[in-house]
C-alpha cells in the first residue's frame, strides 16, 4: 500500500528538519510528503522547500485548526493511506513499515503507534515521560487487545485515504480531531488499531504555561467528543464506551486521592499518607521498569522522573474538572461556548538540543 504524509506546521522552522529527516530515513519510504504551512510567521515554508522530495504548500490564511490545515492538503493525496504527522514529532526508522501492516484487513480505517517524550529535561517533560511510558505500554495496549483503542494519536496516525475522503476529512467541530475521528469510525463499524512496536517521539510542553494550554485542549476535546459520540458508543461500540466511562469516572474522582492524602497529613497521620503514595509507587515502579527496558531507557533516570508526574497530574485534575463543568454542563445549558480555539502546547522557540 502507498502512503502519503501530511505535516501541518505553524512556526515550526526549528523542529521541522528533524521531522522531515526522520521521514527520509524510513525503511519503507512514503510516496508523498506534504508540508502545509498554516500561516507561519517564521521560515517554516522556506525550510520545507529545501527538501526536493517534499511538496510545500501554504494555506491562504491561518486556519486556526490542525484539522483544517490537514484537510487543506487532503485533496492532493493520491495514495492508499495517509499519515498525519506533527511537525515536532520524529518517527522511528521502521514506523511506516510497521504501521502499514494492519491495513491488510480491509476493516481497518485508522492506526497509530506509541508516542514517547522526546526530551525529559523540564518538570513537565519529565512528568510527561512517565505518563507516556505508563499509558502507551499498558492502558493503550490493553485497549488495543480489546479492539477498542480510546484514541489514535493525532501526531502519528495513519488513515485509509478512501474512508477519510468519503467522510469529508478530519472533523473540524472539536478541538481533538484525532479522538473525534477514532470514535466516529469505530462507532460506524470500522476498526482502529494500536501498533505498539511503531514508535515516535514528540516534543512535549517544556513549561507549566504550555502544559496548561495543551491539557485544557485535551480535556475539553475529550468531553466535547463524549457529548458528540456518547450515545453512539453505548449503542454500537460498548467496549469503547466502557473505556470512556472509566476515564470520566477517573476525571471525576481523581481529586479525592489528593484530598485523602492531604487530610492524612493535616490530621497527623503521616504513616497513612506515606502508605497512600507508597502504595501507588509499588504498583508503578515494576510497570516503569518493563516500559524502560522496552524502550531502552535508563531505569534510574526514569525513576528519578517519577515525582514530576504528580505535578502534571495536578494540572490534569484541574482541567479535567473544568472540562466536566464547562463542556458537560455549561455548554449544553448555553451558558458557555466551550473551547473552540486550537492552541499549541509548545512555544514557537527553538527545540532543545538532545540530551
Amino acid at each position: 500500500m502507498t502512503v502519503a504524509v501530511i505535516i501541518p506546521a505553524y512556526n515550526e522552522e526549528r523542529s521541522l528538519p528533524d521531522t522531515l529527516n526522520s521521514l527520509l530515513r524510513q525503511t519503507v519510504p512514503a510516496e508523498q510528503i506534504i508540508v502545509v504551512d498554516d500561516g507561519s510567521t517564521d521560515g517554516t515554508f522556506k525550510v520545507a522547500t529545501r527538501y526536493p522530495d517534499v511538496t510545500a504548500m501554504r494555506t491562504p490564511i491561518n486556519t486556526g485548526s490542525k484539522a483544517r490545515a490537514q484537510n487543506y492538503a487532503l485533496d492532493y493525496v493520491h495514495t492508499d493511506l495517509v499519515l498525519t504527522l506533527d511537525a515536532d514529532t520524529m518517527l522511528a526508522d521502521d514506523y511506516i513499515e510497521l504501521i502499514k501492516k494492519p491495513f491488510i484487513d480491509e476493516r481497518v480505517v485508522i492506526a497509530a503507534g506509541a508516542v514517547q517524550a522526546r526530551f525529559a529535561r523540564s518538570v513537565t517533560e519529565r512528568g510527561r515521560q512517565i505518563e507516556y511510558l505508563l499509558s502507551f505500554n499498558f492502558s493503550r495496549a490493553i485497549q488495543g487487545k480489546t479492539d477498542a483503542p480510546a484514541v489514535c494519536s493525532g501526531c502519528c496516525s495513519v488513515f485509509r485515504t478512501s474512508v477519510l475522503k468519503e467522510v469529508g476529512g478530519l472533523p473540524e467541530g472539536t478541538v481533538t480531531e484525532d479522538l473525534d475521528y477514532t470514535w466516529a469510525r469505530q462507532i460506524a463499524g470500522g476498526r482502529a488499531v494500536y501498533v505498539s512496536d511503531a514508535v515516535c517521539w514528540a516534543i512535549e510542553p517544556a513549561t507549566i504555561e504550555y502544559m496548561r494550554k495543551q491539557t485544557w485542549r485535551w480535556m475539553a476535546g475529550f468531553v466535547q467528543c463524549v457529548r458528540k459520540h456518547g450515545m453512539g458508543m453505548i449503542r454500537h461500540k460498548k467496549m469503547l464506551a466502557l473505556w470512556t466511562g472509566l476515564a470520566l469516572f477517573d476525571m471525576a474522582i481523581s481529586p479525592l486521592w489528593w484530598l485523602w492524602a492531604a487530610m492524612m497529613v493535616v490530621l497527623g497521620h503521616l504513616t497513612t499518607a506515606a502508605l497512600i503514595v507508597g502504595g501507588e509507587m509499588m504498583v508503578m515502579l515494576p510497570l516503569l521498569a518493563y516500559a524502560a527496558r522496552r524502550h531502552r531507557l535508563s531505569l534510574p533516570r526514569v525513576v528519578v522522573n517519577v515525582p514530576f508526574v504528580y505535578i502534571n497530574r495536578m494540572i490534569n485534575n484541574y482541567y479535567a474538572w473544568k472540562a466536566l463543568i464547562v463542556e458537560l454542563i455549561l455548554v449544553p445549558l448555553r451558558l458557555s461556548k466551550g473551547l473552540t480555539d486550537f492552541e499549541k502546547g509548545r512555544a514557537d522557540d527553538p527545540a532543545p538540543e538532545a540530551a
